[in-house]
């Protein structure tokens, strides 16, 4: 079974997640070349094109403007991004074997490096999915993604067993021709509600949690039977088969 989780936007400049080794990414090239062409934006553009303040902006176009030093530090993807859900995967408790099973089965959405295995070096960036990229024809980064990784997300799931358990947020979807992924894969996609009162509710940061815990579980557990994962459970959050819909599974907060 082959996971997929969301890059987060916050990131690490150094850390201390003692890893086994770390790896290049697939599309490092094209992460080299996004960056130069994003480096050559003035502060302001690069502000209104991210939609952050000018402080965030100045830090980025800082961060690609030194994203070829060799002595910017790249870090392990997994230890790299510091969002809710990989705080809650928690990799500096990981075994160098929980990495490595991590390694195999875990793929990481990032706008800037296209698809990251855990161990895969980066370097801090910000980049968002609807943003014009220069030099490309007012292309977008999800269309500039979209053909490169719909076979690379694909073939692995056929080299594992045929499933995908997808726990990135929506609009991850718009990397990959999500169409084609759910006709030649299994895709199963977990929700996480709050009930309140006759409603069920989406609460983002509940959600991001349950996904953290549930990568975690996974890859610490060496879970490989998606139906194993209908017992998952964090903080009362169970699976309900009454909510549930083929492979759309709602775990609700009981």
């Amino acid at each position: 079974m082959q996971i997929l989780l969301s890059c987060a936007k916050t990131m690490a400049e150094r850390s201390s997640v003692p890893t086994p080794r770390t790896t290049v990414p697939a599309h490092l090239a094209e992460a080299r070349q996004l960056a130069a062409e994003l480096a050559t934006l003035p502060t302001d553009e690069l502000a209104r094109l991210l939609r952050v303040n000018r402080r965030i902006a100045a830090e980025n176009h800082l961060r690609y403007r030194r994203f070829h030093d060799s002595d910017t530090p790249a870090l392990p993807a997994l230890a790299a991004y510091t969002g809710i859900v990989f705080k809650r995967i928690a990799p500096a408790s990981f075994s160098a074997a929980d990495f490595e099973y991590a390694q195999q089965h875990l793929n990481i959405t990032s706008f800037l490096y296209g698809l990251l295995r855990p161990l895969d070096a980066i370097r801090p960036y910000r980049l968002e999915g609807d943003a014009l990229l220069p030099g490309h024809d007012e292309q977008t980064v999800f269309a500039y993604w979209h053909e490169r990784l719909t076979d690379a997300l694909l073939d692995k799931i056929r080299h594992d067993d045929g499933i995908l358990l997808n726990l990135a947020s929506g609009e991850m979807k718009r990397l990959f021709d999500w169409k084609r992924v759910c006709r030649e894969a299994r895709v199963i996609t977990p929700e996480f509600r709050i009930r309140e009162g006759d409603r069920l509710k989406t609460i983002v940061i509940y959600t991001k949690m349950c996904r953290g815990e549930m990568t975690r579980h996974i890859l610490k557990n060496r879970i490989t039977d998606p139906a194993a994962l209908q017992t998952f459970e964090w903080e009362g959050f169970r699976f309900d088969s009454s909510l549930s819909r083929g492979d759309d599974w709602t775990f609700t907060l009981q």
